[in-house]
């Protein structure tokens, strides 16, 4: 796949002193670490090396390896440590005018072999490498261990990185220069399926057909590379997270509070926050709190999966294994029909959230920018699916996502927009100027942008 995006990314790590310094990269696995790391080392003429699972020596064989490939004769020696290698390296490139970069991907797996090694590199980076005018990337999938290394106070390499970057999914602009022609409907259908993940996009680009035939291909069918995936997601992440598996698939079932969560795995629920929060680190998990409570610590606060790849493979992949390994291709195709306008449904109110605060266009661009929205519920009053503020002057968008494969007719537009003209609002909007939008993906040809007092927001505004 062509190289995407990723240009403020690019921009930040080509921004690193000329006389050196630190870059740190995390994200979730999948997410394009790699593919940023080996652009840059190509753009900039640097190495690239990544370590695995094998033992401290051999690890230390292969770094000296890849070294080779600009210090030529540096893996002509058996290194007995971390200390000495660092060491040659530094000295090495001095004498031969070697800047860097030097990307060391999946530094994880060296911390699990040779813990001392962060403190190693603590020294190194202050000393040796400083004077080299070195600059240096290390970057890991295991998000709570690469945090653990740069971002807590007590961390061996805390305040050394000049770049911090974590990285995130790609923007929904970008699925067309993956995959092709794909706009409207289909383009919310391939991010139901594939959500930003770049590895997703890429094996989906390989096949034909809608974004339904692409995974049942892909992920329904056992043969598929992706029938597995979140098995392998958690079982990489350092130490492996299996053990939190359960909550996933309790979430991916439909139960969003903490008590339904603790009531179907039998457990307290004050047992739960930890795991959780690993699973919100990992970006596999969200907290939602309604608008007008605290982010944190609301008692009414929901758990979802945040990833739309994974929140499929949960409700379609995971309870059904046994009838999609045993069935036919038509039957696979029959069981994700049975939840895809949920899923869809549930897509398009993420995108439409996302947009809010991040790439609107038209009467929203206009009246922002905005805090990023949040749904509003409470017992049984009136739900909205995103309430967000204005970042200056007291004025709040109110807006319901209404998702429908066919372009909304007018007469349709009129009737919804009287729905919500007649919705109660959420608390304490009273004093504020109150924008109602409505989000749809298409609307029928020559179909006005303002009905009813009610702004209509299509998928070219949001995407």
């Amino acid at each position: 796949m062509l190289f995407l995006n990723r240009k403020a990314e690019l921009a930040a790590l080509a921004g690193l002193a000329p006389e050196g310094g630190l870059a740190v990269v995390w994200g979730r696995r999948r997410i394009g670490k790699t593919r940023l790391l080996l652009e840059w080392c190509d753009r900039e003429r640097g190495v690239y090396t990544v370590a695995d699972q094998s033992g401290a020596d051999t690890q230390r064989a292969y770094f000296a390896r890849a070294i080779a490939a600009v210090l030529p004769g540096f893996a002509d020696v058996t290194y007995p440590d971390w200390e000495r290698l660092l060491s040659r390296l530094a000295a090495d490139a001095s004498a031969k005018g070697f800047h860097g970069p030097i990307v060391v991907d999946e530094l994880p797996y060296l911390v699990v072999a040779t813990p001392a090694l962060p403190s190693v590199l603590q020294r190194w980076i202050d000393h040796d490498a400083k004077r080299a005018g070195l600059r240096v990337a290390i970057a890991g999938s295991s998000q709570r261990m690469m945090q653990g290394l740069t971002l807590a106070s007590d961390a061996p390499l805390y305040g050394r990185a000049q770049v911090l970057l974590d990285l995130q999914p790609m923007a929904p602009k970008h699925l067309t220069a993956a995959l092709g022609h794909v706009t409207g409907v289909a383009l919310v259908e391939h991010w139901t399926a594939w959500g930003g993940v770049p590895r997703y996009w890429e094996l989906a680009a390989a096949k034909t057909g809608t974004a339904r035939d692409r995974l049942v291909q892909l992920a329904l069918d056992p043969l598929g590379p992706l029938f597995s995936e979140p098995e392998r997601l958690l079982l990489e992440e350092l130490p492996s997270a299996l053990e939190i598996r359960p909550l996933l698939d309790a979430v991916g079932a439909g139960a969003h509070r903490l008590s339904e969560i603790a009531g179907r795995l039998g457990r307290p629920a004050t047992s739960l926050g930890r795991p959780l929060e690993r699973l919100i680190g990992m970006g596999f998990v969200r907290r939602e709190s309604p608008y007008g409570e605290p982010l944190r610590g609301g008692k009414r606060s929901l758990y979802k999966i945040d990833d739309p790849f994974l929140r499929m493979w949960f409700r379609v992949v995971a309870p059904n294994r046994a009838a999609l390994t045993a069935g036919s291709a038509d039957s696979r195709r029959a069981i994700l029909d049975h939840h895809w306008d949920l899923l869809l449904g549930h897509a398009w109110e993420d995108l439409c959230t996302r947009a809010v605060s991040h790439t609107a266009r038209g009467v929203l661009a206009r009246l922002g920018p905005w805090q990023p929205p949040r749904r509003y519920w409470h017992g049984n009053e009136p739900e909205w699916d995103l309430v967000a503020d204005a970042i200056r002057g007291a004025r709040t968008v109110v807006g319901e996502a209404w998702f429908s494969r066919k372009p909304v007719t007018v007469t349709v537009l009129r009737r919804e927009a009287e729905r919500l003209v007649a919705r109660a609002l959420p608390p304490g909007l009273e004093k504020r100027e109150v924008l109602r939008a409505l989000f749809v993906p298409t609307t029928q040809a020559g179909a006005p942008r303002t009905i009813g007092g009610v702004h209509v927001v299509t998928h070219a505004d949001v995407i």
